[in-house]
């Protein structure tokens, strides 16, 4: 049987539920996020502040220096999860298999569902509309056949709309990708793909699949697959997140200890808007991870229930002494989440910016 899959993505979220609850907000630039006096940062903003530059993970000083009418509120969680409550309730009633990615998306298998003349298309446009209708915001979709394609399309046609990849042009819309918007591939690993001449998708299934491996180990296999339009990954309805990180690879090695601190406010700001944006789940333990200039890598992790500089600084200092002075490439904070096992030693999920 031909798999369905529909990728769900409420637009602008959190702004969203601001803007059905004040519709006087509407129309100006709005974003959800800390305040700029207190080194806060964005969680999401409206399309009209977009238009700005402004975007989630951003500095709340800086996006009010491009955009100085810009309104910020502050986040209200308990709102924001009852829409979400109701989104996911309406997901509900065309599939059991549904694996939440965070409080505003989703993915739908609904392979063999009989609703809607049993067309994807069909139901995803009627779940567009009763999130329009019974939640009151917007929300867009992607159907393909696997979940790469399905998430991509997700993306084509923000806000408010929806766009198809069928079967039969899932190879070609992937060979045009550019690999940016691949599954996996962050800013750094699209350098590199870059520097080694190759784009997109065309140009990974042209490539040299030995030098993709030896670059990239298993994930140059990986990438190959997705080229030609394949992803067998199912919808895991019994999916848990397990961790929430992010990581930078930097142009020129940070050669000390300070230039290693320097960069951990950045870190730990764009750490808080990624967890913001995956509904401020309660933490168990906080995670360093540095990969010095030889390639060489550790990580320390300690017991704590909320972020705290001077605790990644702690963790910082551990770690780079582990590299006996040497320069590091590169650094990365996380968090494991309380609805982790803490019993079972689980692979850290760390997350490419």
């Amino acid at each position: 049987m031909q798999r369905k899959i529909i990728h769900v993505d409420c637009d602008a979220f959190y702004a969203s539920v601001e803007m059905r609850d004040h519709p006087e907000w509407r129309d100006i630039p709005l974003a959800v996020g800390g305040s700029p006096h207190t080194r806060g940062v964005i969680a999401t903003c409206n399309y009209v502040a977009r238009r700005y530059g402004i975007h989630s993970a951003m500095a709340s000083a800086t996006a009010l220096r491009r955009c100085p009418q810009l309104l910020i509120v502050p986040g209200d969680m308990a709102r924001y999860r009852e829409a979400s409550r109701q989104v996911h309730a309406i997901y509900q009633a065309f599939t059991g298999r549904i694996e939440p990615l965070s409080l505003d998306e989703a993915y739908l298998d609904v392979s063999g569902v009989t609703l809607c003349r049993g067309s994807a298309t069909l139901m995803a446009e009627e779940i567009r509309r009763r999130i329009r209708e019974e939640v009151g915001i917007t929300a867009s979709a992607g159907v393909a056949p696997n979940k790469f394609l399905a998430k991509v399309a997700s993306d084509w046609n923000k806000p408010d709309g929806q766009y198809v990849v069928r079967p039969a042009d899932a190879a070609a819309f992937a060979a045009a990708l550019p690999l940016a918007r691949f599954w996996g591939v962050g800013r750094v690993t699209a350098g590199r793909l870059e520097a080694m001449g190759l784009f997109n998708g065309a140009d990974l299934i042209g490539a040299d699949p030995t030098l993709l491996e030896r670059e990239f180990g298993r994930f140059g296999a990986r990438l190959i697959e997705l080229a030609h339009g394949v992803d067998p990954r199912e919808v895991e309805t019994e999916r848990v997140r397990k961790s929430v990180s992010v990581e930078e690879t930097y142009a020129r090695d940070l050669p000390t200890l300070a230039a290693c601190r320097a960069e951990t406010p950045e870190l730990l700001a764009r750490l808080k808007a990624r967890l913001s944006r995956a509904g401020d789940p309660a933490i168990r333990a906080l995670v360093v991870k540095v990969k010095f200039a030889d390639f060489s890598q550790t990580t320390v992790e300690h017991t704590a229930s909320q972020l705290s500089l001077p605790g990644f600084g702690r963790l910082l200092d551990t770690a780079h002494a582990r590299g006996g002075g040497r320069a590091v490439r590169l650094l990365g904070l996380g968090c494991r989440l309380a609805g982790d096992d803490a019993g079972r030693q689980l692979e850290f999920e760390w997350e490419e910016e």
